[in-house]
């Protein structure tokens, strides 16, 4: 065995301070597993698009107790290096497998560096912990959590600047911080943390409601919305009940077999709404109770997928149906939304006289795009995360979503027309913005670098017959790692996954609606178009 991993997988099992984790570590060795002890201990997690994020095993390459007791020393370093010394953090965690002990774990670590530390009552939506910073006034937070990741996964969320997302610098004086930190068995823990109560969440679901005004939507019209919906086996389900009811609709009907939280996700591949399958008992609900709407958010509830008359709506259509409601309304602002979402959003804008932003690929850019001129109001991407309220919750919020899209099919209903009705006129209005995907999943991380080699060197010239201009987002501020192809009506955009093991091409193409007949003919030339794009963008990475 290379002495050098040996070595290392030694010394991090003596200083591991879990007694079930270092027996994993002590497993392999005796077992002379080289191979699965040189993909634990490659390198650590590092801070991508949401934080740490990677499976539930030992070793520097993993979720695990003393990953997680060094990730939160390091968190306090850099907040005493912030001279943040006694400010409030907040903790939450989802009902993930340990994540309340990971929760717990950082309480104590935070809490013996001198912090006040607040730890939310029980398994919450991540939208709440990200409320409970800036209304609590505390100086960081951390969500225990992996969002829509599969279920032998977790992560570690960190929030700064009055609950947003970090973004560097802070993210790498993070990292310098956590290598700093000695073994994790002598990092100083203590009890001491308060336990909040649910009033957390019961400001949670007032301010959501306030910033809605779901008033302006008549009271008959919101009672007899019928929605269907899933939490995904998430920790979603209470609290979006609660806001439901707070904005005066009936209660959605669940799916039974995936309204509790529940870390194996038994019915579902993956417990992510844009993977094929995930929304199919969502789906047979809607169709037997006859619901106007169908709902599904991740199992934190920061996102949420869309279901109108059994067509599950795309994260850009969704994306451009609320920010046209927002725009409908008289709400005027910043609306911004990552390069790699559609770009309906910035024709909506321009027609409406109001500021677009476009910004790197997540939504600690995003909440971080309005002026002082013309502060944020709205932001979304396409991979269906939403902030329609983002003076409540400064990242995407799949609760505050629902509802509001819950309130533009109340007033749409009242009409007599649908959201598939909406998107035809938007259509008509400004042309039919078709948007889908290439994603590839991979085990080897190598695979994904390689294609985006190959791209960069031999970018392709012609998409759909028409020529495009190729741009390496590498060499923008922030260096993003994604490139662009833009031409007449065609745009694609190609980049690694921020918080899985993928590679993915986010396509578009813009096709003419002259009348009602043109429009059934521009859906089916969109398609086409997408599939073509598909097929010239496989070849064009190899894959």
């Amino acid at each position: 065995m290379n002495a050098d991993l040996l070595a290392r997988a030694r010394t991090w099992a003596d200083d591991d301070p879990h007694e079930g984790d270092r027996a994993e570590i002590e497993a392999l060795l005796a077992a002379g597993d080289q191979d699965e002890l040189r993909r634990r201990f490659t390198g650590p997690l590092t801070f991508g698009t949401a934080g740490l994020r990677g499976p539930l095993r030992a070793g520097p390459a993993g979720m695990n107790a003393a990953v997680v007791i060094r990730a939160a020393a390091g968190l306090a370093a850099h907040l005493h290096e912030e001279r943040l010394d006694g400010g409030t953090v907040v903790v939450g965690f989802d009902a993930r497998r340990r994540s309340e002990e990971f929760a717990h774990a950082s309480a104590a670590v935070l809490t013996a560096a001198g912090f006040d530390v607040r730890v939310l009552p029980r398994p919450l939506p991540t939208p709440v912990l990200a409320f409970a910073v800036r209304h609590l006034a505390a100086v960081a937070g951390v969500m225990v959590t992996a969002s829509h990741n599969p279920p032998d996964d977790n992560g570690y969320k960190v929030f700064l600047d009055e609950g947003a997302q970090l973004v560097p610098p802070a993210d790498r004086r993070i990292e310098a911080a956590i290598a700093a930190v000695g073994p994790a068995r002598e990092v100083p823990r203590a009890d001491g943390w308060t336990t909040l109560g649910e009033d957390v969440l019961t400001d949670y679901v007032t301010a959501v409601v306030r910033a809605l005004d779901p008033e302006r939507v008549p009271a008959d019209a919101r009672a007899a919305l019928r929605v269907a919906y899933t939490a995904m086996h998430g920790v979603g389900a209470s609290t979006t009940r609660l806001a439901f009811a707070a904005a005066g609709f009936a209660e959605p009907v669940g799916v039974p077999e995936q309204d509790a939280p529940d870390p194996d996700f038994p019915t579902v591949a993956f417990p992510n709404p844009e993977e094929p399958g995930a929304v199919d008992l969502l789906v047979a609900v809607a169709g037997r109770t006859g619901a106007d709407l169908a709902i599904a958010q991740d199992p934190d509830a920061d996102r949420c997928s869309v279901v109108c008359d059994g067509r599950r709506l795309t994260g850009d259509e969704v994306g451009a149906l609320l920010a046209d409601w927002l725009l409908r309304r008289g709400v005027r602002g910043t609306y911004a939304a990552s390069l790699v979402s559609g770009s309906l959003l910035h024709a909506l804008t321009a027609a409406h006289g109001v500021r677009f932003a476009e910004t790197p690929t997540g939504f600690k850019w995003i909440v971080r795009a309005g002026t002082p001129e013309a502060p944020l109001v709205y932001g979304y991407e396409e991979a269906l995360g939403y902030a329609v309220a983002p003076d409540v919750v400064r990242d995407k919020d799949g609760i505050s979503a629902s509802l509001a899209v819950g309130l533009l099919a109340a007033e749409l209903k009242a009409a007599g027309r649908t959201l598939l009705d909406r998107l035809d006129e938007l259509a008509e209005e400004h042309g039919l913005f078709a948007t889908g995907q290439l994603s590839v999943r991979v085990e080897d991380l190598t695979l994904i670098a390689d294609a985006m080699a190959r791209l960069r060197a031999a970018p392709p010239t012609m998409l759909l017959g028409r020529p495009v201009e190729f741009a390496d987002l590498l060499d923008g501020e922030p260096a993003v790692d994604a490139v662009r192809l833009l031409g007449e009506g065609v745009r694609v955009v190609v980049r690694p996954s921020g918080t899985e093991p993928k590679l993915k091409a986010y396509l578009e193409t813009v096709v003419p609606v002259h009348d009602d007949a043109g429009l059934i003919a521009a859906r089916g030339r969109g398609e086409d178009e997408l599939d073509q794009l598909r097929a010239e963008m496989s070849a064009a990475l190899g894959l």
